[in-house]
């Protein structure tokens, strides 16, 4: 495992210095469009937690309004009705184009490409030291752009239930496993589905 490990990491870094150098247009593209759509900067920051639980700096595209998380349902997002997700904001989230930007993160060795998704600092529990002791082994790997249940069930499930694919992707961890998930991925952005959890 160690070794697929050093091949993943080194991959991560040589495919986002490609990706970020041949998908600059696209970079700058869509930089256009959220400056027109709406006002506020183009690339959200926010702090998340990464491997071992250790704070870092996410960067996406901006898709909602200014402050965001201080109205409405904060963190929460039900659906794409949200009058909080600008106009560009919601395609970007469909296509989930607002996660390219994070290719920076994995060229700093703050990300990888797969792996489990990293949760802001203080949801779904306050601090990595607050989180049950079965939950933390989703923080052994790196984080990642997308991950298993990025592709399974994304925002349709709880985040106990999307920290257990977490667990099961890092218990079956394999290269094979990563390269489907990334063409999972790909298929996710060409046929993009509902990523909001339905409530009864």
């Amino acid at each position: 495992m160690k070794t697929q490990l050093i091949f993943k990491y080194t991959f991560d870094r040589l495919f986002a210095l490609m990706g970020i150098i041949i998908l600059s247009p696209i970079f700058l593209l869509i930089s256009i469009v959220i400056k027109i759509d709406s006002k506020g900067p183009v690339i959200f920051n926010q702090q998340r937690l990464g491997k071992n639980g250790e704070s870092f700096n996410i960067h996406k595209f901006r898709t909602m309004i200014v402050g965001a998380e201080k109205t409405g349902d904060g963190l929460k997002v039900r659906s794409n009705e949200d009058t909080r997700i600008t106009k560009a904001g919601n395609f970007l989230r469909k296509t989930s184009l607002d996660e390219l930007p994070q290719l920076f993160n994995v060229l700093k060795g703050e990300m990888s490409l797969v792996g489990p998704r990293p949760p802001v600092i203080y949801h779904p529990y306050d601090g990595f030291q607050n989180y049950p002791e079965w939950a933390k082994k989703r923080f052994n790997m790196k984080p990642g752009v997308t991950g298993l249940a990025q592709v399974k069930v994304r925002n349709a499930v709880s985040w106990d239930g999307r920290i257990e694919y977490d667990n099961k992707y890092i218990d079956n961890f394999s290269l094979f496993l990563d390269m489907k998930i990334l063409l999972d991925t790909v298929i996710k952005i060409i046929k993009p589905a509902s990523i909001y959890l339905e409530e009864q």
